[in-house]
């Protein structure tokens, strides 16, 4: 008797959720299609402007239009960097999307990158669960404004002529000039940035000066290692560099030469000259060295300093400076020496009366500077105004 009366109430209930009413007699509730919108990253580089394309879209079709009303709201943009824009947004009955198109102004100055959202408010036949959609432009142009003030070398000297220059007056840096080097394998260094060819790294700004930058880029780093291998090598002569530095703790940026030799007679014994290397904790102090050795061991080398006083080398433009001939090479800074290195304190194999080229490159971490921490600002630049070796 008792099985008999469990099986007629279920019976009765299933019978009544058959015919859309609940035990109580009340129609069954509606479930609403459920809206978002999506978030959107573009890169914003040169002139031209870009759309937004924000989707909002539904969980599930729905047998009614659904509407949205939607409105842009700043991050840190002002009210020129994009269009803003409000109104009401519909999606057609058993549709599951539209979108909220939003121009974003052409612009190629690099700086931080902008944030701004578009805002959903008074669904009609729906419920919001994302009602904030994140615009971010990249601002990765390649216009940079650079103070300009600093040490400024002569464009000649006597006894000598000019051999090669490079002024960066393009967009990029010159094909018949410099190679990249790519790639995440610690350089030997155990350092922690990955070298790319991206503008994102390495740029032209302003027709005037080459820009080298080192980004944080989520859990790792990019920088970029240019250099002059097969198409600019030297031996011997004055070489002036006219940069202005980055600094951080773990920040790296040299200015150097290896010789050219290198693939056929492995380093140190193809030869080091360092022009100029700084540790970003120390941002006053830079150094000069040259390296020499056996083939694949470790390096001998000699060198020295120079500190500046009161200020660091990341606020102005310095020179640095080789004069490199048979017997010796100097190092400068603004035209005041530092150190010489002489070949008679040279032991062993002396690679320095051999073709040499040029590596410009911004490292992160390593063995010599340490690793970031929480006190190092990404990006870091090093700008170089001109590199020119006179012979």
């Amino acid at each position: 008797m008792f099985k008999m009366k469990l099986f007629l109430c279920v019976s009765f209930i299933i019978s009544c959720s058959a015919c859309g009413k609940n035990s109580g007699g009340d129609p069954a509730p509606e479930y609403l299609p459920l809206v978002r919108i999506n978030d959107v990253q573009q890169l914003r580089d040169g002139f031209a402007p870009t759309t937004f394309h924000f989707v909002v879209s539904l969980d599930r079709t729905s047998s009614k239009e659904v509407k949205v009303d939607y409105a842009t709201v700043d991050g840190n943009t002002n009210s020129d960097e994009y269009t803003k824009k409000s109104g009401t947004l519909t999606i057609p009955a058993n549709s599951k999307s539209a979108t909220i198109d939003i121009v974003v102004r052409g612009d190629s100055l690099r700086e931080e990158n902008k944030v701004f959202y578009v805002q959903l408010t008074n669904p009609v036949n729906a419920k919001i669960t994302i009602g904030k959609g994140m615009g971010t432009i990249f601002c990765y142009g390649t216009y940079l404004p650079i103070d300009d003030a600093g040490y400024t070398s002569p464009s000649g000297y006597p006894g000598y002529q000019l051999k090669w220059s490079d002024e960066f007056e393009g967009y990029l840096p010159d094909k018949n000039s410099w190679n990249y080097e790519t790639g995440a394998n610690g350089w030997g260094n155990n350092e922690l940035e990955n070298y790319t060819n991206s503008s994102n790294n390495s740029f032209i700004s302003g027709h005037k000066y080459l820009v080298i930058e080192a980004r944080k880029e989520g859990d790792g780093y990019t920088s970029a290692r240019l250099q002059t291998l097969g198409k600019k090598e030297f031996t011997y002569g004055r070489v002036d560099i006219r940069a202005k530095l980055p600094k951080g703790q773990g920040v790296w940026p040299a200015l150097w030469m290896l010789g050219s030799n290198i693939a056929t007679t492995p380093w140190p014994a193809s030869g080091e000259i360092d022009i100029m290397e700084l540790l970003g904790n120390e941002p006053n102090k830079v150094y000069g060295t040259m390296h020499w050795g056996n083939a694949g061991e470790g390096s001998t080398h000699i060198g020295g300093n120079y500190s500046l006083s009161g200020e660091d080398f990341s606020q102005k433009f310095h020179v640095f400076s080789i004069v490199w001939d048979s017997t010796k090479i100097e190092w400068l800074v603004d035209n005041q020496k530092y150190f010489t290195g002489n070949k008679s304190e040279v032991n062993g194999n002396y690679p320095f009366d051999k073709p040499f080229f040029f590596i410009f490159n911004v490292a992160v971490g390593g063995n010599w500077p340490g690793n970031p921490d929480t006190s190092t600002t990404f990006p870091q630049r090093m700008i170089v105004d001109y590199v020119r070796v006179f012979q």
